[in-house]
């Protein structure tokens, strides 16, 4: 019993044995079918292989397998039916639809060249008139007592007294009846000189008439529009040379606005606006870039653009804020793609294409300006192409994700074939 018990247990265990190293060999070579013959990847035999490199330094390439003189991997296969250029990549139907990816065509067409800012009213510096005084005097009367009155052309501003218009008119009223040419010649220059001295002519025509000199002196507005700054008081010396009045027109006002520095190409001097105004917002002001400022301001990157904006009917007040809408001259058709499909990596602006054979691949760009969602493309692509616009960084996943498979599926047929040969080996020498 004990005997049988014994042989049992032997027999058992060259069973168990045998089993362990068929299973062992068969899990060390997974490559190995059932005739002993080392197979390659599923449906590998059936691809050509363009040639082979290293997923590492994918510029250098060779014409047969073996291992990488610049990592310690084997090399990868390149088939033809993935490549479809540099650096593209091949996605199946059914994962570029679960990658969320969307495509667009690049088309021609003109770019709006419609620029938004917003700026503060402010006078028109060319339609500004001092009223000055050229000899020494007082303020007897002060018709316009506060300053940013609004005031009409020849509208009276204030009354003078001046002691050297006083002896000039004198002298002009001594010269008026004289008969004789000498007399003449005197008394036109005695007049020439009251208007030298800033004696209005309405005062030199009363003398003529009334044969009698006029103290004082009545200065008048020399234009429509708002007395911006008031300088004497009633009673009050001046001396000569010193402003009294300033009076700046508002028929034209001026809004300086601030301008991005990458759009100020879309705002050439001349180039026509709209204005809008909360005050008014039923109504729209025409107007022109009439200057661009030299400089750049550091802190903002901004461009002031200097604005005319026709006011007729004085509805526009400086320190109002006013909309601008900026139309630049019409453009040529240019590629446009949407401004979603453009990648900026910092050294180089790129979009991924599509070409029609299938597959992805990445093109080096030239952007320029861009507007409603669209860019302008000035070179590196050509019109009917298509760019993907969404699930960029997923491509780019998903062809590091094939060249990790592909090496790892590599090394697997080596370590299988390595693997093989030191059987055979071992095997001769048995």
């Amino acid at each position: 019993m004990n005997r049988r018990w014994i042989l049992s247990t032997a027999v058992a265990l060259c069973v168990g044995a045998i089993l362990g190293f068929a299973l062992s060999s068969m899990r060390s070579n997974p490559m190995q079918n059932e005739s002993g013959v080392t197979s390659a990847a599923p449906g590998a035999a059936d691809r050509k292989v363009l040639y082979w490199h290293d997923p590492m330094v994918p510029g250098q390439k060779f014409d047969k397998p073996g291992k990488s003189p610049f990592m310690d991997m084997q090399l990868v296969p390149v088939y033809a039916d993935e490549v479809q250029r540099e650096g593209g990549v091949r996605i199946n139907d059914s994962v570029s639809q679960h990658l969320g990816i969307r495509l667009a065509s690049v088309v021609k067409g003109v770019l709006p060249t419609q620029l938004r800012a917003v700026g503060s009213v402010a006078f028109d510096e060319r339609l500004v008139e001092l009223v000055q005084a050229r000899v020494g005097g007082y303020v007897t009367r002060l018709y316009v007592k506060a300053p940013f009155e609004s005031v009409r052309r020849g509208q009276p501003l204030a009354e003078i007294l001046s002691p050297d218009w006083l002896a000039a008119q004198q002298e002009y009223l001594a010269l008026l009846d004289g008969e004789f040419a000498s007399i003449q010649a005197i008394r036109q220059a005695a007049r020439q000189r009251l208007a030298v001295l800033g004696v209005p002519e309405a005062t030199i025509r009363a003398i003529e008439t009334d044969r009698n000199t006029h103290p004082t002196t009545t200065v008048s507005a020399p234009m429509d529009g708002v007395v911006s700054e008031l300088s004497v008081r009633e009673g009050s010396a001046f001396t000569a040379g010193a402003p009294l009045f300033r009076v700046s027109g508002l028929t034209s006002v001026w809004v300086n606005a601030q301008v991005p520095e990458a759009r100020i190409s879309m705002i050439p001097m001349g180039s026509k606006t709209i204005a809008h105004a909360t005050a008014w917002p039923a109504e729209s002001f025409a107007g022109r870039v009439i200057a661009l400022f030299p400089e750049i301001d550091p802190q903002s990157r901004t461009l002031t653009a200097r604005v005319q904006l026709e006011n007729d009917d004085d509805k526009l007040r400086p320190g109002m804020f006013v909309s601008l809408e900026f139309i630049g001259p019409q453009a040529q058709p240019q590629l446009l793609v949407p401004s979603e499909a453009v990648i900026t990596t910092g050294e180089r602006t790129v979009v991924i294409v599509a070409p029609q054979a299938g597959g992805f691949a990445v093109a080096n760009v030239t952007i320029g300006p861009d507007a409603n969602g669209k860019s302008t493309v000035l070179s590196g692509l050509t019109e009917g192409q298509s760019v993907v616009v969404s699930g960029q960084f997923l491509i780019d996943s998903e062809a590091s994700l094939k060249s990790t498979l592909h090496r790892l599926e590599t090394e697997g047929i080596a370590r299988a074939g390595e693997h093989n040969a030191s059987d055979a080996t071992t095997e001769k020498s048995r």
